[in-house]
């Protein structure tokens, strides 16, 4: 199984991360049922590079403190940085050989990423336009039969799967499995602060990183009910950002809490108040753990340098297939 996520500015993650992707990678991983490779995706950083080029060594290396400090574990999942593993453009180059232009230009991903290029009056890459070829070659790299996705990413993973089958019967060999989408429930459901989906580039995300007085100040400018004025008006908690979060991380209990709301029999900032000290212990362990990585980052290169090692092997091992298939 592969997983990877692309580290943005700062390259901090944030809880819709945590909630989305990373809480069922360590599941995954502490079930066994799968070899795990997790991978820092920083070459896909580039894809936007005349737009916003940051220090991609800095949030890959921020990107993998969150990994770990979530419950990634190093003697269980390999765990890597995508430049650290050529593999992956050797591999990028030969597919895009078989790749027709017209499947890539179809790829959702691509048609979001170049309205947000086109909106900064800005040229579309060759390296964005292969954005979808590349990440075929990171999930087939490791002939993964599977990739964690959200409901809503899972069409993205079908021009891996058609690339797979083109490359097989192109070459005569069944060199790759068509890798099938692992689906995580929760991806994309995660409200952010304002009301939207939870994204750093709309700035109305809670960071792994964020201290609790930090956290406390997020959640009181979240959105609630507009009409609810006073502690008496009905609220609804279905439109309600506190709410939904509140039903995430308390899920148990949630229930009493909607009631409440909706009937007028609680205020916003009670419930506010209470879903800051529920997330903030839920993350505790996180941000504990957190902190130990980034007094010795020492040990995170060592981790994605024995990471490295262990995908190479892999990804060499597929290479020489690949080659024999192509008769290089």
């Amino acid at each position: 199984m592969l997983s990877g996520m692309q580290p943005t500015k700062g390259g901090h993650l944030h809880i819709g991360n945590l909630e989305g992707a990373l809480r069922e990678w360590v599941r995954l991983q502490d079930a066994g049922e799968f070899e795990q490779y997790c991978f820092v995706a920083d070459w896909h950083s580039l894809t936007t590079v005349s737009r916003d080029l940051m220090d991609i060594k800095e949030a890959s290396i921020n990107t993998t403190i969150d990994f770990l400090a979530a419950g990634i574990d190093p003697a269980k999942t390999a765990v890597f940085r995508q430049s650290d593993v050529k593999q992956h453009a050797e591999l990028h180059l030969l597919l895009s050989m078989v790749t027709p232009v017209g499947w890539v230009e179809r790829v959702p991903t691509y048609k979001e990423k170049r309205e947000l290029v086109s909106e900064n009056n800005e040229q579309v890459s060759y390296g964005l336009l292969g954005y979808p070829v590349l990440m075929t070659a990171d999930i087939l790299l490791y002939r993964a039969q599977a990739v964690p996705v959200g409901r809503d990413q899972a069409a993205h993973l079908e021009i891996s799967r058609e690339i797979a089958r083109r490359f097989n019967r192109l070459t005569h060999v069944d060199v790759f499995p068509e890798p099938d989408a692992h689906i995580s429930e929760l991806t994309g459901e995660l409200p952010g602060l304002d009301g939207r989906k939870m994204s750093k580039s709309y700035g109305n995300v809670i960071y792994l990183s964020m201290t609790e007085k930090e956290t406390a100040k997020a959640i009181n400018g979240a959105f609630t009910t507009p009409s609810k004025i006073h502690v008496t008006d009905p609220g609804v908690p279905e439109g309600c950002v506190v709410c939904k979060l509140r039903r995430v991380y308390d899920p148990e209990h949630y229930n009493t809490q909607w009631e409440e709301c909706r009937h007028g029999q609680r205020g916003c900032g009670q419930s506010k108040k209470e879903l800051t000290e529920i997330i903030n212990a839920s993350l505790a362990p996180i941000r504990a753990r957190r902190n130990e990585l980034l007094a010795d980052k020492g040990y995170v290169e060592k981790v994605l340098a024995e990471g490295a090692e262990r995908a190479r092997e892999t990804a060499e091992e597929t290479l020489t297939l690949v080659r024999k298939a192509l008769k290089l």
